[in-house]
């Protein structure tokens, strides 16, 4: 990545989407960054004299990385001020802790009723929220008596799996320490399936880090896993993650860039003077044919994973798949299991933001939608966030 002084960067995002003005109605209910923005330009119009430091320090610590925006430069960019500025000038404690879900998980996970017990005590409570700079009327979500790492364990999931379909499971943080409840169910259906699962050993997925300007903990951790996982899909294993904050990452933001970098145009251009730029997300279908000698300094693989082998990264953003995507293709090849009981009563569905940001369609609202009596109704549009990026209006 380029490196600024902090404060730079956010500079130019601030005076890029103030010129634009696109922003300024399309993230104003959604977006705790760009109502910000916007007042912030307004003000600096009115005053003639430009935001100082603080002020845009507080801007770039607004973006939760939600992957609405229309420009997904301009999110890169908030993430490279926070990664200056965390460069020069070191994280706050209570930011390293509040960003460490995977240490906290894994601390936690050797006596989580003891910590759930302490953090029942308002007075620590309050005080552990004071640290980690959580709001006061947050709940901290009490560690699972036994984490899905654990019980994947005495399952015998982390095993070679043999009998295809065979899939390698990525459960992601939240799913392995605090909520198993969901990993498990993961693995519940798809074994209803047929299907054999492997866990293997895996990092937080790194956005947490990459999120609060970690970089050096976003790549260690997310190359790990890229090597983890490339190697399960080279044994013949299909790759499925639950989280959809984990996709996203994978999916989405690890190989922003890649398509530029020397390595995937040498695999792709027979022509030294021309960049072949694909024309869809996996890069290996039409391609747009640009002149190298205008565009090479242009179009550049400057992104956040840049330092981990583009060609690799490529290959896992292409062949990771959600899990709904995958239960839709075993839909599809008759392999999935719908022996569903009846659910009488109606249930509304909201997909994230980092699921419809992985342009997969609605596989979860397809597969509840067959469920004997149950009336699914999908809520918000493709502008709605639920609240947990900040601001929730209601």
């Amino acid at each position: 990545m380029t490196r600024n002084k902090p404060g730079k960067t956010i500079r130019s995002v601030l005076d890029a989407c103030a010129d634009c003005d696109t922003c300024r109605f399309l993230m104003d209910e959604s977006c705790p960054l760009f109502p910000e923005l916007y007042r912030l330009y307004d003000q600096e119009k009115e005053k003639n004299e430009p935001a100082d430091y603080d002020a845009l320090r507080k801007l770039a610590d607004r973006c939760t990385l939600c992957g609405l925006c229309p420009c997904p430069n301009i999110r890169a960019d908030v993430i490279r001020e926070k990664t200056e500025r965390v460069r020069e000038e070191g994280m706050p404690l209570g930011v390293r802790l509040l960003a460490d879900v995977q240490t906290f998980g894994r601390w936690g996970s050797l006596a989580p009723k003891v910590l759930n017990k302490v953090l029942s005590f308002a007075a620590v409570r309050q005080v552990a929220k004071k640290i980690a700079a959580i709001h006061p009327k947050r709940d901290i979500p009490e560690l699972a008596g036994e984490n899905f790492f654990h019980w994947a364990q005495k399952k015998g999931l982390v095993h070679a799996a043999q009998q295809a379909p065979k899939v390698t499971y990525f459960a992601g943080c939240s799913a392995g320490y605090l909520f198993p409840d969901v990993a498990k169910a993961t693995v519940r259906t798809l074994h209803s399936s047929g299907v054999s699962i492997y866990v293997p050993p895996q990092q937080c997925c790194g956005m947490p880090s990459l999120l609060e300007g970690d970089a050096p903990t976003a790549l260690k951790r997310m190359g790990a896993n890229l090597k983890i996982l490339l190697q399960a899909l080279a044994d013949g294993y299909d790759l499925v993650c639950s989280c959809p904050t984990c996709g996203f990452l994978m999916k989405v933001l690890l190989k922003e860039g890649a398509f530029y970098s020397t390595d995937y145009q040498q695999s792709v251009s027979p022509d030294d003077n021309e960049m072949w730029v694909p024309g869809n997300e996996t890069g290996t279908s039409s391609f747009m044919r640009l002149k190298k000698s205008v565009y090479t300094k242009i179009l550049t693989d400057n992104s956040y994973f840049s330092d981990l082998e583009p060609l690799e990264r490529i290959n896992l953003a292409a062949n990771i798949m959600d899990l709904g995507q995958y239960l839709e293709r075993l839909h599809g090849r008759d392999r999935l299991n719908t022996q569903f009981a009846a659910v009488p009563g109606h249930m509304v569905y909201y997909a994230p933001c980092h699921q419809r940001e992985q342009r997969m369609g609605t596989p979860y609202l397809d597969l509840l939608s067959k469920i004997p009596d149950l009336k699914v109704k999908r809520v918000g549009n493709q502008m709605d966030c639920c609240g947990m990026g900040g601001q929730l209006r209601l």
